[in-house]
């Protein structure tokens, strides 16, 4: 067994010596392409949050495909160190990347959706935004998925594709927001009146934005209320505490201006049941 592997050695070794070589080589490409792959990512990162050049939401997808670039560019030298044809290589693989491309179309279409939404960027990372059924702050957006935290804290990964393919509505975009308190009065009130109070209320409220400026109207007349309603204007980060804030306070003031705010009521009428006269057969005697 020994006398074998020396005469192994003996005629192979010139072969042995240059593969582990080669095999040393590759595994030092891609040691070397993780590492700077990762640096890449993390200059990325860095540089933009002292420069604040690039919105934050194209950050994770510049930073994967760098790294994806470094990845292709390790594995091409590594082919290239082992004798591997790498320009009929890139025919195969062009060709097997469109087989694949048709098996994995659902998955390309989100990269494409991806593209898309950062070309044409109807939101960014940071605003609150509803599609379909769906609300949630955008916190990033990758190759295949836009990540999600819901009001109540939920994480939430939907594909691009969802996205591209729904309305998307964005609460964030414009800076500011309407809000519209509605209260009702009785009918036997002032509207007038109730006016005056939400109007007061208006003035006084420093949150609310002037220009535009607030309105007050009657909003629907219903079965038992004269609904009247305060619609203003108030800045994103102000809307959710003003709004809060209106709704008790109008409630309060109609109440200490004497007005009345009804609940749903019906009025039943009884009608007596009258008794009508009893009709007697009379007998006819032949």
């Amino acid at each position: 067994m020994k006398e074998s592997l020396i005469q192994f050695w003996q005629n192979h070794s010139e072969t042995i010596v240059a593969l582990g070589y080669n095999l040393i080589l590759a595994i030092v490409i891609f040691v070397a392409s993780s590492l700077i792959a990762r640096a890449v990512r993390k200059a990325i990162r860095n540089t933009n949050s002292k420069l604040k050049k690039l919105d934050a939401t194209l950050i994770p997808i510049f930073s994967t495909v760098a790294s994806y670039v470094v990845y292709i560019i390790g594995s091409v030298f590594i082919l290239d160190i082992f004798g591997v044809n790498t320009a009929s290589l890139i025919a195969l693989v062009g060709a097997a990347g469109l087989a694949v491309g048709l098996a994995l179309k659902d998955t390309l279409s989100n990269i494409a959706a991806g593209m898309m939404l950062l070309i044409l960027r109807p939101f960014k990372a940071g605003d609150f935004i509803e599609f379909g059924a769906t609300q949630g702050t955008v916190k990033e957006i990758n190759l295949f998925t836009t990540i999600l935290e819901t009001i109540e804290g939920l994480y939430i990964a939907s594909p691009n594709s969802v996205l591209w393919s729904n309305n998307i509505k964005n609460f964030t975009r414009n800076g500011k927001r309407r809000m519209d308190i509605v209260v009702g009065i009785s009918y036997s009130d002032s509207i007038d009146e109730g006016f005056a109070v939400l109007k007061k209320i208006a003035d006084v409220e420093s949150r609310l934005l002037v220009d535009p400026a607030p309105q007050v109207m009657v909003a629907s007349m219903m079965d038992s209320a004269v609904n009247i309603q305060l619609r203003a204007w108030a800045k994103n980060e102000d809307y959710w505490a003003a709004y809060w804030d209106l709704n008790k306070r109008v409630k309060e003031s109609i109440e200490e201006a004497g007005l009345t705010i009804p609940f749903p009521q019906r009025t039943l009428h009884v009608v007596a049941e009258q008794k009508l006269p009893v009709l007697k057969e009379k007998q006819c005697s032949n």
